[in-house]
């Protein structure tokens, strides 16, 4: 069955952001009844999109309260490296949104446990105990069943997203919630990321990006598009979906695209709407 999904698409790279607030705006709305607001996040360009003092910004335009006490953030995907390495993930996210202006608990944070790297105890796989690791803090959250309140993920020219990469075996797990990859085709090669059920079982997945180096992934992945009168798209994902960012299958969740112009240029349903 093909998955359906709202296409937003910004006039210029600077209004991608404001964009892409609207929409977790609307998703701590929907959350405002709950004790917890579940997010999980990809690095990559996204975080420059979640600049702290912006994103603040965004919900009192919006007249909205973000309610940061109840925020649990979360890790979509990350390098194996130290958590204040140039590589993490973590570390980019910390620089851009999570500073001291954004008050979400530090507990409520959850980076990798950086110390597993320094494991050396032989027949240990370091990625595969840092993966677990992870999976059982996000357990202790969610529980086993539970569902992210929103996941924002970016995507790659080559179509992957989070550390899901094309023709790769972790397309295919089941089992895990958090799986390890340690053979990235792109460095660093160890990895821990998010697996298609938690993504399909997610209440909203978002994803953002920018730039014609995305255009060639869009053009495969939305199959038919609708123009709508807020000036958004109701788009159809083409199935078999050909690259990762476009082989979530909702539940019964949200799915949700956030680009701008340059990321749409040549997009044949677009141009056919």
């Amino acid at each position: 069955m093909s998955t359906k999904a709202k296409l937003h698409i910004a006039n210029s790279k600077a209004e991608v952001a404001p964009l892409l607030h609207a929409q977790v705006i609307s998703c701590v709305q929907k959350c405002s009844d709950e004790s917890k607001f579940v997010i999980a996040l990809s690095g990559g360009s996204l975080p420059a999109f979640l600049s702290a003092n912006a994103l603040i910004q965004s919900f009192a335009d919006a007249g909205v309260n973000p309610q940061w006490n109840k925020w649990y953030v979360f890790l979509a995907d990350e390098r194996c490296v130290k958590n204040d390495h140039p590589d993490s993930n973590y570390c980019s996210i910390q620089q851009h949104m999570l500073t001291a202006e954004l008050p979400i608990p530090a507990d409520q944070v959850f980076p990798i446990d950086d110390a597993l790297l320094d494991d050396t105890t032989p027949g240990t796989c370091t990625t595969e105990n840092i993966a677990k690791d992870y999976e059982d803090k996000l357990k202790s959250v969610l529980g086993d069943n539970g569902k992210f309140d929103c996941i924002l993920c970016g995507f790659g020219p080559d179509g992957h997203t989070c550390s899901l990469f094309p023709d790769h075996d972790l397309l295919k797990v089941t089992d895990k919630m958090v799986a390890s990859i340690t053979d990235s085709p792109k460095p660093p090669p160890e990895r821990v990321t998010l697996t298609f059920p938690v993504l399909n079982a997610a209440k909203t997945v978002i994803f953002c990006g920018a730039g014609g180096s995305k255009a060639l992934i869009l053009d495969a992945v939305f199959a038919e598009a609708s123009l709508i009168d807020d000036g958004s798209y109701d788009v159809v994902m083409a199935d078999p979906a050909p690259y990762p960012c476009g082989m979530v299958q909702m539940e019964c969740g949200d799915l949700c695209w956030v680009v701008d112009k340059d990321a749409v240029t040549g997009v044949e349903v677009l141009e056919k709407s």
